[in-house]
């Protein structure tokens, strides 16, 4: 039986994807954080010398992994949340990269130092890349009727997006209020008896 270590700062951040899709399976892992100062301890474990970082220990022997999003494949496909099939699998992880491109601009919002760019990203983000995307992806559960972004069901993506609707804090209601398959998705899944236990359960961090 495989034996699971996630590695990460005291934060949600770019493991709670991760953690998210534990909770889901019911999967059993342990969930190592670390505050910035012990960084330079656990960096030398890491595979790419970044976090998130994935150990995983398997019949003695021990694998490792970086890359917040190949790690949630790898546990997504584990565990059968990756969607059924090839083609539905590669759907899946379509809509997974376009929640990454979703995440690197609200990202590139938060850490630019420059006031005026930053409001000039943040401008562009509200009014053009939040609702588009929003839209897109509105449209795509609608058509499929699962009421989830693909035909089979709940998968990684879903996780994923509904994770990072989080990172809109206040605005998040908002944000949804046009679009009521994905205002119906993050309840979905919120609720979803695994995942509503480890958001309850789970350390209140400011990130």
């Amino acid at each position: 039986m495989a034996e699971y270590k996630l590695y990460y700062f005291n934060a949600k951040g770019r493991a709670e994807i991760i953690r998210l899709i534990f909770a889901a399976a019911g999967q059993k892992y342990e969930d190592i954080r670390f505050e910035r100062e012990q960084w330079p301890e656990y960096k030398q474990k890491a595979p790419l010398g970044q976090a998130p970082f994935l150990e995983v220990n398997l019949n003695g022997n021990t694998f490792k992994l970086g890359q917040s999003v190949t790690i949630a494949r790898y546990v997504a496909r584990k565990f059968n949340l990756a969607g059924k099939g090839e083609e539905e699998q590669a759907e899946v992880e379509m809509y997974g990269d376009q929640v990454s491109d979703f995440l690197n601009e609200l990202v590139k919002v938060h850490f630019e130092k420059d006031e005026t760019r930053q409001n000039e990203l943040r401008k562009k983000f509200h009014e053009e890349i939040l609702p588009n995307t929003l839209k897109t992806l509105d449209g795509k559960i609608a058509h499929n009727g699962s009421g989830y972004l693909v035909a089979s069901g709940l998968t990684w993506a879903d996780l994923f997006l509904v994770n990072i609707l989080e990172w809109l804090g206040d605005k998040k209601e908002a944000a949804l209020a046009n679009f009521a398959n994905l205002k119906a998705l993050d309840e979905k899944v919120r609720s979803h008896s695994r995942i509503a236990e480890w958001l309850e359960k789970r350390p209140k961090t400011e990130m």
